[in-house]
């Protein structure tokens, strides 16, 4: 038996959210905010989190700094029931990562400081921990600066000891989508892009054609394509699976959200129509509240979710 459902190795930081600013920001001018929200931030912790109030097993492997950032970042995280014996504390001087969103209506700005997040090695990661699980998951690949290139073998070894690895790059900041990312094509079952990532990994403007490009090279192929819903391809096989309906007061980590539903039932040995209407209905309802784990920390809606309700 495995102690956990899904291992991860990767980021912790927080969120500042910041709403009801001007799209266009004159410099040297106080600009008011009409709200804001602290909120744990992290692709990889946002998903630990989540998965784990839906009742998953979790472990996660991340750094954090000797500072207020990081003990609170760790106490969210401790409250959702995600083991954190593993996870370490920066001996320099250098803090906790942070990203600050500035919300302009439908749109925002966002700013990060990338911190402990990019100091991640593979040195620093306990293989026979992460192995002692079902499934393993990499976020945030291209803001990992010092794992990105241990991540092939680490993957190839856990893959060795039956676990199922799964990725989510999040953005390439860069834009390049080169050599680091198409290393871990061959190393990976489920790759889990939303709908403009898939079109950039693929280079094809055409998001079926790029799924079809990407599904030759992975075994899974899960895209977000937000209202629309999701795109899973096995092979040549595609679903298109219908959003679940929502009113959305912040999108912030509905990815990550979806992320966590679809391998909640992956663990499970659920079909992978079924993984995809249950990340639909994770990011839905994550959106209900501000930032990526507000609305698992609400006893209410987290029912509403663990029941498969809208």
């Amino acid at each position: 038996m495995k102690t956990f459902d899904v291992t991860i190795a990767g980021d912790i930081n927080l969120d500042l959210i910041l709403y009801g600013l001007p799209a266009q920001m004159p410099e040297e001018r106080e600009l008011l905010a009409d709200d804001f929200k602290l909120t744990l931030g992290g692709s990889s912790a946002i998903l630990a989190h989540n998965l784990a109030a839906l009742g998953c097993k979790v472990g996660l492997i991340g750094k954090v700094g000797h500072d207020e950032m990081g003990s609170i970042a760790l106490g969210r995280l401790r409250q959702a029931g995600v083991d954190l014996s593993r996870c370490i504390e920066a001996v320099d001087a250098t803090q906790t990562g942070v990203t600050v969103l500035l919300h302009h209506g439908a749109s925002r700005h966002i700013l990060t400081y990338l911190g402990t997040m990019a100091e991640l090695g593979a040195e620093d990661l306990d293989v026979q921990y992460l192995a002692d699980s079902k499934h393993f998951h990499i976020s945030s690949f291209f803001l990992q600066k010092a794992l990105q290139k241990g991540l092939p073998e680490l993957c190839r070894s856990l893959r060795s000891h039956g676990l199922t690895v799964s990725l989510d790059t999040n953005d390439d900041p860069d834009n390049r989508w080169g050599d680091a990312f198409s290393s871990m094509l061959p190393v990976i079952d489920i790759l889990l892009p939303n709908e403009a990532e898939a079109r950039r990994m693929a280079r094809h403007d055409d998001l079926s054609e790029a799924i079809d490009w990407l599904a030759q090279r992975v075994p899974i192929v899960a895209v977000k394509c937000g209202s629309r819903g999701a795109i899973v391809q096995q092979q040549r096989q595609r679903w298109e699976i219908p959003p679940a309906t929502a009113s959305p007061v912040d999108t912030i980590g509905a990815g990550d959200s979806f992320n966590a539903g679809f391998l909640s039932r992956f663990v499970q040995g659920e079909s992978l129509e079924a993984c995809a209407a249950m990340g639909n209905l994770a990011a839905a309802i994550s959106t209900l509240k501000p930032g990526g784990t507000e609305s698992f920390r609400d006893p209410e809606l987290l029912q509403r979710l663990r029941r498969g309700e809208g």
